[in-house]
Order: C-alpha cells, then structure tokens, then sequence
C-alpha cells in the first residue's frame, strides 16, 4: 500500500511538472477568460457525429446570448482555441487562440469552426491526454485572464495513457477549471463518470448531451453557462490549487454514496 502511495506521488509530481510550460515572452493582452474546446475525435466517432459536434459549435457561437456572454464580462472579451482529441498523443490544432470581443470576432469563429475538417480520422480515447495538451495550450496562451477552462466533449471513457485521475489534479492544481460535456449515445451513464474522474476545479460541471443531434443545444447551454461564470467568487483569496481541489471533495464523496447505495440495493 506505502509501495503504491509512493507510485502514484511520483507519477503525479512527473505529470506536474510536464504540464508546466512557460509563459509567451511578449505582453500579454488581459481577457475575461481563456477557454480551451476539445472536439472528440475517437474512434467511437463516426463521420456524421463529427459534423454534428463541429456544426453544434459553429451554431452555438451565432447565438446572440453567446455574444451578450462575452460582452457582459469586466473586460468585454474572451480568448479561445479548438483542437481534436482522441489517442494519448493524437491532439490537432484546428484554430489558435482566438480574441472574441465583438459580434463580428464571434461570428468570424463561427465561420471558421463551419468549415474545418476533420484531423484525426480515428483513435483511441485519451481524456488524460487531452487534458495535459489542453493544458499546455493555456500555460501558452497569449491571452492573460482570471479564469482558464479546458472544455472538453466525448463520448467515451478514457481507455489508453495514464490514468485521468492524475492528470486533472495536475491541471487543476494550476488553478485551471475542466468542465465536460457528456455524449450519452454510447455510454447512458457517461456524466457520472466524467463528474467522478474528469472535471475539476472553480465551478467544474458536466452538461449533459442525449445524443450528436442533442449537442448543438448542449453545448450552447454549456457555452453560456462557462462565459457568464465571472463571478466574484473566481477571485476568491488563496491558493488556486487549494480551492479548485476542495471544489471536487464534496462532488467525488456524493458520486462514492451513490455508487455504494447502487450496490446494496
């Protein structure tokens, strides 16, 4: 038990500092949030599920709510960046960081998410993976804010790299927020696993998709929810890494009494 107490240390404090990247050398222009969309790109998603994930997105950036999200911050802006997931070292850029600060930036994004293709035809499922490269897309973001969420959407549970546990408290400990949005078409109980093991931090949560047709409205819901979370509470005195790992004690311990309830009944 000591043997793999001391293992797990040893792979999360390896985790930690690989995560830490340094920072762009010129001026950083100050937003209101820096925000991470991680498109699934596994093998559990086919042709037209990707299309529906991408043309979800597209859509939810044309709503004009989106647009009063981004204007009704402290800053009136945000910065955002897309990639594809899928294996442990499968992750694809498909737009860099984005400042979105007025209605023609937003519907300019929009545009440019309607017309990607798709980079990784097929893989595995690494959350963790997706996590840690999420992560590092922040620790470089030429953008300064006050809140840095990694917004990660999927259909599966992880299946290859290192266990996604370790990973989220690395990034979290970095005072970043990971919220997921679950894709139950395979996996109907998807949420709480994601609720369990991936989200993590100041306000983490899971939004919750039936199906891909399902997801244009989810990941709307999601996107407004996360922009308008600039509350007084995300500058809260002390440490980040405290406070975000605090935030998931109450989460995991209510995920462990339902699970125990399932059993014994």
């Amino acid at each position: 038990m000591r043997y793999s107490r001391h293992l797990s240390s040893l792979a999360y404090a390896i985790v930690a500092l690989a995560l830490v990247l340094p920072r762009a050398g010129a001026a950083q222009v100050p937003v209101d949030l820096n925000l991470v969309l991680a498109l699934d790109s596994s093998a559990s998603v086919d042709a037209n599920e990707f299309a529906l994930q991408r043309d979800g997105l597209a859509a939810a950036f044309r709503d004009p709510k989106v647009v009063e999200a981004i204007q009704g911050g402290p800053l009136k802006r945000i910065a955002v960046t897309v990639f594809e997931w899928s294996g442990e070292v499968q992750q694809q850029v498909d737009i860099g960081w984005t400042l979105l600060e007025s209605t023609s930036d937003v519907l300019a994004l929009s545009n440019r998410i309607s017309g990607l293709g798709r980079s990784i035809p097929t893989g595995a499922t690494s959350i963790a993976g997706a996590l840690s490269f999420g992560n590092s897309l922040l620790q470089g973001s030429p953008f300064e804010a006050n809140r840095q969420v990694i917004d990660l959407s999927g259909d599966g549970r992880n299946n290859q790299g290192m266990d996604v546990r370790i990973v989220r408290r690395a990034v979290i400990g970095q005072g970043v927020t990971i919220n997921a949005l679950a894709i139950l078409n395979e996996h109907p109980t998807l949420n709480y696993y994601y609720e369990d093991r991936v989200i993590g931090g100041i306000g983490a949560f899971v939004q919750i998709a039936e199906d891909y047709v399902d997801y244009a409205s989810a990941i709307n819901r999601k996107l407004i929810r996360e922009i308008r979370s600039l509350t007084v509470s995300d500058r809260l005195e002390g440490s980040p890494a405290r406070q975000a790992l605090a935030s998931v004690a109450p989460l995991n311990s209510e995920i462990r009494k339902r699970e125990s309830q399932t059993v014994h009944k």
